[in-house]
């Protein structure tokens, strides 16, 4: 866990992948005092873990205390207690919040993992999810598409055709809406899609589902395609060719994998051709039009509150 030569930033020890506060009291302390040691020793910043929104309560905030915390995330992954029902977690959208809140009165920050394409779920409840969860005001948010793990009651389900899981494109299109909406309320989404494995890359364990091992880019690119066609659509650009300028870092967001969006603007407003060029006087976010016109691919809502370091 030693860095090799300088480190860039703050480090913490994150547990994740299971249920972290759901783990016997004595194994929660013996982990979270041997990843102590080396945040007493100045070696690394903090601690962070995952867990589920109902083991959050005072007895096991207490247990947790005297530990160098720093985050908690919670897999909320609805907030209509329908899906949640639908899906068997287990926790309700009341836990999230309390738990949430919980968590804020302790100093904690608070990351909540949302999943989009569960049993029942659909866009009118998962912009209701986004939502409710831009009320709580966490620090960050985490967009998950789900998939079909071999093993799980979801395979079960979808072999007895009980579960459709979300095509490819049906699961870009609404983690676009909802991230989207998470920057435009200005709370940073520091993961959209899986973390890319062995088995994961290889296809093991995936049974269905809109595994892509570039999802993250695949949605941010339809972020920008959404905000270029609306701009358009306003107010069209009666020319043969049409000259998009964007920061050197939105390059391949905006031109999409395989130069995706410059087909579809294209093909939507009857252009010959869609020119990207970079520039480096604009902020990451935004896309110059033709005749001067400057958009902002994350527009901020009227209820956004400023972060400081965020674009």
């Amino acid at each position: 866990m030693r860095f090799r030569g300088r480190r860039s930033g703050p480090a913490e020890i994150a547990f994740f992948g299971g249920n972290f506060l759901g783990l016997r009291a004595d194994r929660i302390r013996y982990l979270l005092t041997t990843a102590s040691e080396w945040v007493h020793r100045g070696e690394l910043d903090g601690i962070r873990f995952s867990t589920r929104p109902d083991t959050v309560a005072a007895h096991t905030l207490d247990l947790i205390s005297a530990f160098p915390i720093k985050c908690v995330e919670l897999g909320a992954q609805s907030m209509d207690d329908d899906v949640l029902r639908w899906s068997q977690r287990g926790h309700t959208a009341a836990d999230t919040t309390g738990a949430a809140q919980l968590l804020k009165a302790k100093g904690y920050e608070v990351g909540l993992q949302l999943m989009v394409g569960l049993p029942g779920d659909d866009e009118v409840r998962l912009l209701e999810t986004g939502r409710r969860v831009a009320d709580l005001d966490p620090a960050f948010v985490r967009i998950y598409p789900t998939l079909v793990l071999d093993g799980s009651p979801l395979a079960m389900w979808f072999r007895a055709e009980r579960y459709r899981p979300l095509t490819l494109d049906k699961a870009v299109d609404l983690s676009m809406k909802v991230y989207r909406f998470f920057r435009q309320r200005g709370i940073p989404v520091i993961r959209t899609g899986l973390q890319a494995s062995e088995d994961l890359a290889a296809g093991r364990g995936v049974v269905a589902g809109p595994f892509h091992p570039a999802f993250g880019h695949l949605v941010q690119s339809a972020c920008y395609l959404a905000a270029v066609r609306e701009a358009l659509r306003r107010r069209p650009v009666l020319r043969d060719m049409i000259e998009l300028r964007v920061h050197p870092k939105g390059i391949s967001r905006l031109r999409g994998q395989g130069n995706a969006n410059c087909a579809a603007l294209k093909s939507e407003f009857g252009f010959s051709e869609v020119r990207v060029v970079a520039d480096s006087g604009l902020e990451d976010d935004l896309v110059a039009l033709p005749g001067g016109r400057i958009i902002r691919i994350y527009k901020p809502s009227p209820c956004s509150r400023p972060r400081v370091g965020f674009s």
